[in-house]
């Protein structure tokens, strides 16, 4: 059985109990308790505030689904970092502080589940070989579980995510049998299935018995780029994704697209760094004309497309972010700029998924996801448990997504 839950993490423009009572008008039986640096700091929130929204849950209808350990919550412009596998022990201990926290707040309050994610792969990783990210992430894990006791109901939930190390079914489960622990289980986001799984209904009929826990939101097609490091050997698939391959020794980037190959410069490239390009694109047979753009001229402030560059950025993996902060610029070029027959150059939202489609919380109902045959799929395959809405790209609509995803799930369960 599938019950419908919604995540505070949507409604973080509200008073913390406010949050509470708006889920609870809705009808929906459950909700997600989600970290936050604003409104539910595990840094801030005593003892008696926890007793208030214990005593508060009592009096209403809606029942805690999960604690969720928020993998934005430190650095806003860098979320999800540290991780769990950050090289660095102190960012790790840091991340698995965060973690304990929601395990001691889930005891307090009565929850049986708290998540988190694994992290990505960044570019100190890259630039230190030597140290195994996966290793790293079974030890925290393991580091975490400590806080939890044999005698309590509460398990650890892991939720893969496109572009994280742990990022499939197949990986989170490999995982899950590494770490052996009745303790640690999986955290299923079927909007993440979507992008990461070519056939996401068998992936998650595959993840349902090792699944504890659902995050929900509706997503579509995308314009699927990858940006990744120039190198001799650099394989491309553009029938998979068109490329944005930055140039280390320039800070330039080449725009690998079937249609509209586009180099990206401050300085003029010279000839020799010319023939490398052209030698490139004949090697993946880009027969267009090459379209050089001036870096410097391209527009960097900001726009209404903020929230889905930031969104598609963060989940690049293996780069700094001063260069993907770098490309901004270019990815604004794209969303809106116009070829000679009017059609924008990237005339969908930008993704960085296994799929193409994008890795943007839509509210259900909006975008492709069939969530009949996913929730069939589940609870064939044995799950029973919360799904909770996530849509924290709407938390200036969320009377509209609270309402509406409400309205839309509600004839699936």
């Amino acid at each position: 059985m599938i019950k419908l839950s919604y995540c505070t993490f949507g409604l973080t423009n509200l008073n913390f109990l406010d949050a509470i009572d708006a889920v609870d008008r809705v009808g929906y039986p459950g909700i997600e308790l989600s970290f936050h640096r604003d409104q539910f700091s595990p840094f801030e929130i005593t003892d008696d505030y926890l007793a208030t929204i214990k005593k508060h849950l009592a009096a209403l209808s809606v029942n805690p689904a999960c604690v969720a350990t928020a993998s934005h919550f430190f650095t806003p412009s860098r979320p999800h970092e540290p991780s769990l596998m950050s090289p660095d022990l102190a960012g790790r201990k840091r991340r698995i502080d965060l973690i304990r926290r929601g395990i001691d707040v889930a005891r307090k309050l009565g929850v049986s589940l708290v998540t988190f994610g694994s992290g990505f792969i960044r570019d100190e990783h890259v630039t230190n070989p030597s140290v195994n990210p996966r290793e790293l992430l079974v030890d925290s894990i393991h580091q975490c579980l400590k806080g939890v006791r044999n005698d309590e109901d509460i398990t650890l939930v892991i939720e893969p995510e496109p572009g994280m190390f742990i990022e499939t079914v197949e990986q989170a489960i490999s995982l899950i049998r590494e770490v052996n622990s009745p303790k640690f289980k999986l955290h299923l986001d079927i909007c993440h299935m979507y992008c990461s799984e070519m056939d996401y209904i068998t992936a998650l009929g595959k993840a349902a018995p090792h699944t504890r826990y659902l995050h929900v939101s509706d997503a579509q097609q995308g314009y699927n780029l990858k940006i990744v490091k120039m190198r001799e050997d650099l394989k491309l698939d553009l029938d998979f994704a068109r490329y944005l391959i930055y140039f280390p020794e320039f800070a330039d980037y080449l725009l690998v697209d079937r249609n509209t190959p586009t180099y990206f410069y401050d300085d003029r490239p010279g000839k020799d760094q010319q023939r490398l390009i052209e030698t490139a694109l004949e090697a993946w047979n880009i027969s267009r004309p090459l379209t050089y753009v001036d870096y410097n001229g391209l527009f960097a402030g900001a726009t209404p497309l903020d929230d889905e560059i930031f969104t598609y950025l963060i989940s690049v993996p293996g780069l700094s972010y001063d260069v993907l902060e770098r490309a901004r610029p270019i990815l604004i070029y794209l969303r809106t700029t116009r070829d000679a027959d009017g059609r924008l150059l990237a005339d969908k939202m930008m993704a960085n998924t296994l799929t193409g489609i994008v890795h943007f919380h839509e509210i259900p109902g909006e975008g492709t996801l069939d969530f009949a045959a996913s929730f069939k799929a589940l609870t064939d395959n044995g799950f029973s448990g919360y799904a909770s809405v996530e849509l924290y790209h709407h938390v200036q609509s969320w009377e509209k997504a609270l309402n509406d995803s409400y309205k839309h799930l509600s004839q699936f369960v």
